[in-house]
């Protein structure tokens, strides 16, 4: 399963289907293969970007996100915390995305991380997010985790989170671009610290 996950930097992926799901679209090429479905987190442009929704979707598309994105994209379908939806083979569950000791990412936003359960596995996409309470309701094999610090979970915090998780693989996102989010230096820091904790995975960049 860890092969069917592609990053497109920063908190941008894809998961290969069926269904084909993205996450969060950013800075896509032109030319990528039409989604299946798209996964919306919360309404900073790094992760809401309507031009990059527009470049995956198709005709059939299926739009999932919060409330406040829903007031933005026409289309698109609220999924709220702890509800889940069967997409073909996928089961997509939302689930709370927010930093309890920073404004940027508040609670009453409404952001979400998705655990999305396809193939015999979960993978739980965290989103922008701190190390919240939340979390000890969820067992992923995967764990894709923000290691950047802006008002989400630093290297420490996301180690803690490795713990807590007790994924199998762990791969960290919200770095590697420039003049934003954590450093590749960063990425491999915590990939030496996680140690024998889980195998972290630091994805190739999708094009």
């Amino acid at each position: 399963m860890i092969e069917q996950i592609q990053w497109y930097g920063h908190g941008s992926f894809a998961i290969q289907g069926p269904p084909l799901i993205y996450i969060n679209p950013y800075r896509v090429s032109s030319g990528v293969f039409l989604a299946d479905v798209v996964l919306i987190g919360h309404d900073h442009y790094d992760h809401f970007s309507p031009a990059d929704i527009e470049k995956v979707r198709g005709p059939e598309t299926r739009i999932i996100t919060n409330e406040r994105v829903a007031e933005q994209i026409a289309q698109c379908e609220i999924l709220r915390p702890w509800q889940t939806m069967r997409i073909d083979r996928a089961g997509i569950k939302g689930v709370p995305a927010y930093s309890p000791n920073d404004m940027r990412h508040p609670k009453e936003d409404g952001g979400l991380g998705f655990v999305i359960s396809m193939n015999f596995y979960d993978i739980y996409y965290a989103g922008d997010t701190g190390l919240i309470p939340e979390m000890r309701h969820i067992n992923p094999d995967i764990a894709i985790l923000p290691i950047d610090g802006r008002g989400t979970m630093d290297i420490d915090t996301a180690i803690e989170a490795v713990k807590l998780l007790r994924p199998r693989w762990v791969i960290p996102c919200n770095w590697g671009g420039q003049g934003e989010g954590a450093t590749a230096v960063d990425a491999q820091q915590f990939k030496e610290r996680v140690g024998g904790r889980a195998q972290v995975i630091l994805p190739k960049l999708s094009s």
